[in-house]
């Protein structure tokens, strides 16, 4: 019985990686840093006595995630969590173009492509998608990471809910987690405006939520509640907060000229 996590070098997909061995399952990781992948292989096959599959795929590339799908399919696999990204913070004009297209393939394409490929070619068991929960609301200073996120969190309820009422037996699960003690704070020398959960809170509550076949997950209460809070702000309230937030992150003097980028 396999799991694949992509992002799964650090961070949430890393921790989610970790649960999932705990629960037995033998792994399937995907990242770029291939170094790290083999570290996690030793590791977990050491202390949780399953088999770990590292692959190097960069999943910028469409013909990389078809190819990589046909290579692996004929494992048993029940759980696939989409978890790999990356987001660019700094204003729209200023971000390079190739920079924001390779996001929206990794962030979007390769997630819906693996969506797609899991539900027609394995037909039952799950799908996590981790969105954010910037997919809730516009968000200025990361226009593009913002869009992607809002793809992917409207295609899985979307997608989920067809499942449901066709009883699928292939579950799909969103999360949206607020911030996170990734490797985002180091990379992008930034701070949040509100309290930072663990990654490994952020992956239980993720895996707990798709184990139990919820449509959305919301890890955290602080972010819980924001989300509440959100649906009832304007626009013209919701959009100068965002702004403020989202600008506030930075240490920096010039965010534009540093383009701080964040990956999963």
């Amino acid at each position: 019985m396999f799991a694949v996590v992509t992002g799964a070098s650090s961070g949430i997909g890393l921790e989610i990686a970790r649960l999932l061995a705990i629960r037995g399952y033998d792994l399937i990781i995907v990242a770029r840093r291939k170094n790290r992948l083999y570290k996690i292989k030793k590791s977990f096959e050491k202390r949780y006595l399953i088999k770990v599959i590292p692959m190097e795929v960069d999943l910028s590339k469409e013909e990389n995630c078809i190819k990589f799908f046909s290579n692996i399919k004929k494992y048993p696999i029940k759980v696939w969590v989409n978890n790999a990204g990356f987001g660019k913070l700094g204003r729209f004009e200023d971000i390079p173009l190739d920079q924001e297209v390779d996001m929206i393939h990794t962030n979007v394409i390769a997630s819906h492509i693996f969506t797609k490929l899991f539900i027609k070619e394995k037909g039952k068991g799950y799908i996590l998608n981790i969105s954010s929960i910037s997919g809730f609301q516009p968000d200025p200073m990361m226009a593009t990471y913002g869009a992607t996120k809002s793809y992917l969190l409207n295609l899985g309820l979307s997608v989920g809910y067809e499942l449901k009422k066709h009883k699928s037996k292939v579950s799909l699960t969103t999360v949206c987690p607020g911030p996170v003690r990734t490797e985002f704070n180091k990379v992008a020398n930034t701070d949040f405006a509100l309290k930072s959960i663990s990654p490994k809170r952020c992956a239980k509550e993720a895996l707990s939520g798709m184990f139990r076949k919820k449509l959305l997950v919301i890890p955290g209460n602080d972010i819980k509640l924001l989300h509440i809070l959100s649906k009832f702000s304007p626009l013209c309230i919701s959009l100068p907060i965002e702004y403020l937030i989202q600008t506030s992150k930075t240490k920096r003097e010039d965010v534009n000229k540093n383009n701080s980028t964040i990956n999963r």
